[in-house]
């Protein structure tokens, strides 16, 4: 597998990506190029990569003791900063990495992790990072202590005291933070089911957008919002990288006489989306699962857009979200298909753009016919 060219930079921390391909039917090469974006995502430098193919993780050390000793020596010879795996760790393996190793060392659901505390802005999505950070690193504190207090990480635990150098945390602390943090959640959970109370009370219909990270679901929010609202204040932050949006936004789309629908713009998912990640987001992901239409927006223009379907799919039925009605949209199809053909409608299924309008009128038509 080759291996990502060297980049030069005075700003970002340089990261070697390690993997372990099972060959048991998951797609290894896609898996860790989408590691790559993850570490891309984080503000860091993917520098360099190292697989191994393997029947099964070694339990103690993930992968073979000789390619994490070549992997020791790439450290030395190309100053890298941080050493990435490809997949969960446990505490052992961990603790053992560290010693080997001796670097600062993230997992792919502790890298997720990061991107979400450092993409959260409002108060609930910041709690719900917070726990899911705390209760995945609560028994890997021994092993994560030099990744913990490495120097720009993350915003941290309670959003300030992870990058601690001395990691002054004990379990004690981090068991009474945890408490807190549910007594807060569960407070912020009241709240948005006594606003989803007062929505239902209407009879308007209510649709949220989901699927994988970056299909597009918040460009395709604001094209509506152009169209339909025409006020910018309205508009939710739309960018070309995964897991830009955490905070769930609802707006009303009002396109006519008698004529609108709620639609909620929800986190989006990805391939080992960490349990805890769902488990803390599960207030703001009862959006999808109370929504009376889900309009699940997949990047055509991706290869991999059918196992991203699936995975999609797959998150919502363990939400309790698999029984409710949906539109499959095929965004991004211009990259792929006649743009001047576009949109293209099969029953619930509609192949257009957001990004240029083409099949946002139509999509609106499919969504009203729903009510």
């Amino acid at each position: 597998m080759r291996q990502w060219e060297y980049v030069e930079s005075d700003k970002k921390e340089r990261a070697l990506l390690l993997g372990v391909d099972l060959h048991d039917g998951e797609d290894f090469e896609r898996s860790m190029e989408e590691l790559g974006q993850l570490v891309k995502a984080c503000g860091m430098e993917p520098a360099g990569l190292l697989t191994q193919n393997l029947s099964k993780l070694s339990q103690a050390l993930y992968m073979g003791k000789g390619k994490l000793l070549e992997a020791r020596e790439y450290l030395e010879e190309e100053e890298i900063d941080i050493v990435i795996f490809d997949r969960s760790l446990t505490p052992t393996q961990l603790r053992n990495l560290d010693q080997i190793l001796d670097c600062p060392i993230l997992d792919r659901t502790t890298l997720i992790l990061e991107i979400f505390a450092v993409r959260a802005k409002t108060r609930e999505a910041k709690l719900q990072v917070e726990s899911a950070r705390l209760q995945y690193i609560l028994p890997r504190l021994t092993g994560m202590h030099k990744a913990l207090s490495r120097q720009g990480g993350g915003s941290g635990l309670a959003n300030k005291g992870a990058g601690e150098k001395k990691l002054e945390l004990d379990r004690r602390r981090v068991e009474k933070r945890m408490s807190e943090l549910r007594r807060e959640l569960e407070k912020v959970e009241r709240e948005r089911k006594t606003q989803r109370k007062r929505r239902q009370g209407s009879s308007i219909l209510r649709a949220a957008l989901v699927g994988y990270t970056n299909a597009g679901k918040s460009t395709l929010m604001n094209g509506m919002l152009d169209q339909y609202t025409r006020d910018p204040s309205k508009k939710v932050l739309e960018k070309d990288m995964l897991f830009a949006t955490l905070d769930t936004t609802v707006r009303r789309i009002h396109t006519g006489p008698g004529e609108e629908f709620l639609l909620s713009d929800t986190v989006g998912f990805i391939h080992q989306l960490p349990v805890g990640l769902i488990k803390a987001f599960r207030s703001t992901l009862e959006e999808a699962k109370e929504a009376d239409l889900l309009l699940h927006v997949l990047d055509y223009s991706d290869e991999s857009y059918k196992k991203q379907r699936q995975v999609t799919e797959e998150t919502l039925r363990d939400l309790g979200a698999g029984d409710i009605p949906v539109l499959y949209i095929y965004n991004k199809a211009d990259l792929r298909m006649d743009a001047s053909r576009l949109p293209v409608i099969r029953d619930n299924r509609i192949y257009m753009s957001a990004k240029t309008g083409a099949g946002l009128p139509e999509l609106v038509h499919m969504i009203l016919k729903k009510r």
